[in-house]
């Protein structure tokens, strides 16, 4: 499989030294009609700690924004990954940690349901201590290009 024919990356916030204090949004995502995988990685820091949420948009501004469910995984820095688990709108705390990552996945049907295209991943600082951090999103495409390489790799 070629990552690049089925996902397009989307830069949702450049990592950053405190990168989770107070009230932070990634960027503003389109669905393009595919699931939408925010990865939140993050360095250093040791108590800090953030309750994370993700926001159905109108559109790219967001003239109007929605909390909705979603699912997601925290992945320990020993690789140990834990289940994947369904949030409510309200969202989850994070665990405190150094070396971590946070899969969160968004439903496309869902959002068409709700008449949402955009979405983005939000984090309310609950523990006021810097977390090195960054969070990439991940939309599959709809309609997936066959895979083709002018060359082989070697």
């Amino acid at each position: 499989m070629n990552f690049s024919t089925h996902f397009r990356a989307v830069q949702g916030l450049a990592p950053v030294a405190d990168a989770l204090a107070g009230t932070i949004y990634s960027d503003v995502v389109r669905c393009d009609g595919g699931k939408v995988i925010f990865i939140l990685q993050r360095g250093v820091g040791v108590t800090g700690k953030s309750t994370i949420t993700v926001e159905a948009c109108k559109d790219v501004t967001p003239t109007a924004s929605k909390a909705i469910p979603f699912r997601y995984k925290e992945i320990a820095d020993d690789d140990v990954e834990g289940a994947l688990t369904q949030a409510p709108d309200t969202g989850y705390t994070m665990t405190a940690g150094s070396g971590r990552i946070d899969i969160v996945e968004v439903d496309p049907a869902y959002l068409a349901q709700q008449g949402y295209a955009y979405c983005r991943l939000k984090a309310v600082e609950e523990t006021d201590s810097p977390v090195l951090a960054g969070i990439l999103a991940l939309v599959e495409k709809h309609t997936h290009v066959q895979d083709q390489m002018s060359s082989p790799l070697v």
